[in-house]
């Protein structure tokens, strides 16, 4: 079963263990060989894969260590160990950390304030952040909590469109707490901006040579100075 499942593993292209054992490093008498295709070629002495593996100007890869026989890979182990390293920082590079912003306001807030306050909100909704939004009462504020209720109410409707209450409003200590998160996934929020990115610069790009183009036309329009 244990074989099955291995080979099966390495013919739909499983990834590979870190520094698996290679060419004349791997001491077993017989393998179970995978071509360079992916094809099964079968159990094989360990002479005959590498006789096979220097044929195809490849590698003997193990690839499933723990299976009996081994699976082993004909594969430019080289090349792979690149592509892996590519693949990996590519992966890194478009990770998506999901971020809390915080957002806090008080109960009596002017119209203003809470415009500004809610423009950051929508801000990080955008960009795929949750955003946790704090209410402070002071003094006499505490026995009001219905206008923090309120107000969170309130800015939960403003930002609908973008986001939804993922925590309801809860009393703690003296502040009131609601959680925001983004209806976009911050993968979808940072491919967007990208994509926003690149036609602000070809946008720019195409002004640009236009104007070169335009200062060409005027220029050849001009007259000769005698």
């Amino acid at each position: 079963m244990a074989v099955r499942q291995a080979a099966a593993w390495c013919y739909r292209g499983g990834s590979i263990s870190a520094e698996p054992r290679i060419n004349d490093r791997i001491r077993v008498p017989e393998v179970r060989l995978v071509g360079p295709s992916g094809e099964q070629v079968g159990i094989v002495p360990l002479a005959k894969a590498l006789e096979l593996a220097q044929e195809y100007d490849l590698d003997l890869v193990e690839v499933a260590a723990n299976a009996r026989p081994p699976v082993c890979k004909l594969m430019d182990y080289g090349k792979f160990k690149y592509e892996s390293a590519m693949k990996a920082r590519e992966a890194r590079k478009n990770q998506a950390h999901t971020v809390i912003k915080e957002m806090k306001l008080r109960p009596k807030i002017d119209p203003h304030d809470y415009d500004t306050k809610k423009g950051h909100v929508v801000r990080f909704l955008k960009q795929g952040d949750k955003v946790k939004i704090t209410i402070m009462f002071r003094g006499r504020e505490q026995s009001r909590p219905e206008l923090g209720y309120r107000l969170l109410q309130r800015l939960a409707e403003d930002v609908q469109d973008l986001g939804f209450v993922e925590s309801n409003p809860k009393q703690d200590g003296r502040n009131m707490i609601m959680v925001l998160g983004p209806h976009k996934k911050k993968t979808e929020a940072m491919a967007e901006a990208r994509e926003a990115q690149a036609a602000r610069k070809a946008e720019r790009q195409g002004v640009s040579a236009a104007d070169d183009s335009a200062e060409q036309e005027q220029s050849a329009e001009e007259p000769a100075e005698a």
